[in-house]
């Protein structure tokens, strides 16, 4: 052999050496990380024994013979599965995420400490029952003796491998029970309600007449959407349902606008737009089986691993003091089932979204503020943030009477006017009691319990649907609703006269909506208005969805009635549904516009579209390349960045109207100079331009054209999947993967039109439940068990939920050894 050829030989045999040792190093890393599943482990701190059953799918089911010990081998299991998961968000509730990631999470961390996240939950733990507070320090035992037995970092997760490369990470701390309940308070921000809404209102405003941006925010369809009650008022003792209203409202009161030029964006990593639900509730009188079957599906940020973690918690005898047997979807980190069922009881959540956030403009001069005339002191405090690789960086917290200065520490947010600087009043920043009540929750045995158990969760409010297997369904609103003494919540107002402040007391739970039994036979909560403001006050807010979402669903299961008995199948199509909303609207206007050129071909899928967004649908991939020329023709010129179109049914009613006024000035490019385009010059340039797009991306045969190729899903890991390094990225991201539905459909994937067709936010698990048999009950997770990189359990789920499949919820004793692949038990 020549010697080139040898010395490439020589170097090529090197390299492959070099990469089978790495990968040889690799997979012991990770498979150090994996938690052990069979077997037996000596916990110390237990009182008895326990047994952790998992199926194929990793999922636990654990049995004890009391609630500590229960709750203990739930937080040991979370940790086996999640730990690096519940550090990272223990880290980023704290506004400690600069002491993992550098510099690159600084303004994050000033912004979650000016918030003080972490500082109400240390106040909200002594508010807590004893045996709340007895239940949150058994789970943080568990996740310790865990972390006591997995002493190196490497052993933990490959993420702490990563990060120690980076320079970051460090010895994990031990867990406590401030950890669990800061996590509550990140998914209260992230469900928050209209804090994006009234900033936009006030970003718009900036640009264009209050009358023109009125024509954004257009009114809740009632006479065509209904809300989620439909039967009673508030009386002399409360809300109730049997009641009738005496008199009609009038309009809410007069709105109080002030121009915000920026205010700072969520923390979510989902567009706010897609962040909602689905949930339904059939009674018996229309199911094949003669009890209730409801429905599930909370839509959040598309996040590796999954936000929610599945889970069964039982007691091996159900007494007074271990009431506990219950299955359903948990949060790593928190002890607890979220939403799921027990033996008798089924519950799910969506969004209520009432307005328990506003934004006050404030006149600060040095030290003071000005509230009612007088020059009042700024509440200020000192938080230090420490940051690897660099020094610790100082910042300074202002409050005022309304909450946190936030544009201190967010170089965006800034005020104008008379004001020069914005606060936030939030309800999730007063300490609450949302952990008792998902203990009570989870040991409620009927209605009233059930309902006793919603008057403690206040926040985030979430609409709660109901059904047991004595064949009731019900309908709860609760949550922490603030009463405003002037306004109407939709647009940053004036802090300093106190004639926008809040009332002390929220509106009182019995006072809040609820139906049981309702004529109609069943309950459908999307987000949409829970009530028409005839019906009822004080106002929860003006900034529902649209009700697109709920009245399909409602279409859907009537027709259902139609055809015969309903059953988990059913409920099952109605969950994947996948049908646009608008396009019966927006479809017939197209088709009226004069068109030439090769758009013509591509007009023509739409012709026999059946309005399904399929994988394979021609139609779906073109008509949404459409929709986001219309809206990006219409908006952009007219609004700053943060305030433009995103997509969805808000969007939807704005356009309708426009659609019938031909040459409303939002149709008139204003860069275009002298020229002025009508309704009929935007939806032609539209049509053409998506065909160019789709060209471009998909080819010339518009029938060869694919909404899958379009709307992908990536799983993205939500501390190092974004992180720029490719090699990192690979470890922890999976797909991309095309996914069906589309914003505001029922099976809402969720996309931004200003930034694409990729998904942004996801039906984050689906859930159904029958009552006549929880076995036979059916559940999914958008990822898997696992929380470890190239464990089997990682995201084995994620097909399945793409193809809209379900797994067996199994909880009876039984069904879960029966299923069982692996069992580990826990000794003292």
């Amino acid at each position: 052999m020549p010697w080139p050829l040898r010395w490439f030989a020589r170097v090529l045999t090197v390299l492959l050496a070099l990469v089978l040792v790495l990968a040889g190093v690799l997979v012991y890393t990770v498979r150090q990380s994996f938690p052990q599943m069979d077997g037996s482990v000596r916990l110390p701190g237990l009182t008895g024994s326990v047994e952790i059953y998992r199926d194929k799918s990793g999922i636990p089911h654990i049995y004890a013979d009391s609630s500590a010990d229960l709750f203990m081998a739930q937080g040991f299991v979370h940790a086996q599965d999640r730990f690096y998961e519940m550090d990272f968000r223990r880290h980023m509730t704290a506004g400690r995420l600069s002491e993992l990631f550098g510099a690159s999470t600084l303004d994050t961390d000033k912004a979650l400490r000016t918030m003080g996240w972490r500082r109400v939950a240390e106040q909200e733990l002594p508010e807590l029952s004893q045996q709340t507070q007895g239940y949150l320090a058994a789970y943080a035992k568990g996740v310790n003796a865990w972390l006591d037995a997995n002493p190196n970092a490497s052993d933990r997760s490959l993420e702490y491998s990563v990060l120690k490369l980076q320079g970051g990470g460090g010895r994990p701390e031990k867990w406590t029970p401030i950890d669990s309940l800061a996590w509550l308070k990140a998914m209260a921000w992230d469900l928050r309600s209209n804090v994006e809404d009234e900033i936009d209102r006030a970003l718009a405003l900036t640009k264009l007449p209050k009358e023109r941006v009125d024509q954004l925010y257009p009114g809740y369809p009632y006479d065509r959407h209904l809300p989620i009650v439909n039967e009673g008022t508030v009386g002399q003792g409360g809300f109730d349902q049997r009641a009738e209203p005496r008199t009609r409202t009038g309009q809410a009161l007069t709105q109080a606008a002030k121009t915000l030029e920026a205010v700072p964006s969520t923390m979510s990593t989902a567009d706010r737009d897609g962040v909602g639900s689905n949930s339904w509730v059939v009674s018996g009188e229309y199911t094949a089986s003669g009890k209730p079957l409801l429905a599930n599906d909370p839509h959040l940020s598309a996040q590796m691993p999954s936000v929610w973690y599945q889970a069964g918690l039982h007691c091996r005898e159900l007494t007074q003091e271990c009431p506990y047997d219950v299955t359903g979807y948990t949060f790593s980190g928190v002890p607890g089932v979220v939403i799921g069922h027990t033996d008798r009881i089924s519950w799910g959540f969506t969004n209520l979204a009432p307005d328990v956030a506003d934004l006050f403009l404030e006149q600060v001069d040095d030290d003071t503020y000005l509230y009612k005339g007088v020059r009042m002191p700024l509440v200020t405090r000192r938080e230090q943030i420490k940051v690897a690789g660099r020094d610790p960086v100082t910042i300074t917290v202002k409050s005022t009477i309304h909450g946190p200065l936030i544009n201190d520490v967010i170089t965006d947010a800034r005020a104008s006017g008379e004001a020069n600087a914005v606060a936030l009043q939030w309800t999730a920043l007063t300490p609450g009691h949302t952990a008792d009540a998902i203990f009570a929750l989870n040991r409620a045995r009927d209605w009233g319990e059930f309902k006793a158990a919603a008057a403690l969760f206040e926040v985030p409010s979430q609409n709660l649907v109901y059904a047991d297997t004595t064949g009731k369904i019900a309908y709860q609103a609760p949550g922490r609703v603030p009463v405003r003494k002037k306004g109407d919540g939709t647009w940053p107002v004036p802090g300093w006269t106190g004639e926008y402040d809040w009332n002390t007391a929220p509106i009182p739970y019995d006072r809040l909506p609820s139906v049981e039994d309702p004529a109609d036979g069943f309950i459908v909560t999307a987000n949409n208005s829970v009530i028409d403001p005839n019906r009822y006050q004080p106002l929860l807010t003006k900034d529902w969805s649209y009700g697109y979402r709920s009245e399909r669903i409602r279409t859907l299961i009537q027709e259902a009635i139609k055809k015969g008995p309903i059953d988990a199948q059913t409920m099952a199509r109605i969950q994947q549904d996948s049908s646009d909303g608008f396009a019966d609207t927006l479809v017939p206007a197209l088709m009226r516009v004069d068109l030439a050129g090769p758009a013509v071909q591509a007009r023509e899928l739409l012709k026999s579209w059946d309005r399904s967004q399929s994988l394979d649908s021609a139609a779906a991939a073109y008509y949404n390349a459409v929709w986001r020329q219309v809206l990006v023709l219409t908006f952009n010129d007219d609004l700053p960045a943060s305030a433009r179109p995103t997509g969805g049914d808000r969007w939807y009613e704005v356009v309708r109207r426009l659609l019938e006024a031909p040459d409303d000035p939002f149709w008139d490019d204003t860069t275009t100079g002298n020229r002025k385009e009508t309704r009929d010059d935007v939806l032609r340039q539209a049509m053409a331009s998506a065909y160019q797009e789709l060209a471009d991306r998909l080819g010339d045969d518009v029938k060869a054209w694919r909404w899958g190729d379009l709307h992908q899903l990536e799983l993205v890991n939500e501390s190092l999947g974004t992180s720029g390094i490719a090699p990192v990225e690979a470890l922890f991201n999976r797909g991309p993967f095309g996914v069906t539905g589309g914003k505001d459909a029922v099976n809402a994937t969720s996309w931004n039109v200003q930034r694409g067709y990729e998904v942004t936010a996801v039906p984050s698990m689906r859930m159904i439940v029958d009552l006549s048999d929880l076995d036979k009950s059916r559940w999914i997770n958008l990822t898997g068990a696992s929380g470890h990189a190239f464990h089997d359990n990682y995201w084995d789920q994620a097909e399945a939920w793409a193809r809209g499949d379900l797994l067996p919820m199994y909880s009876s004793p039984a069904a879960v050894r029966k299923a069982a692949t692996h069992t580990l038990k826990l000794s003292p």
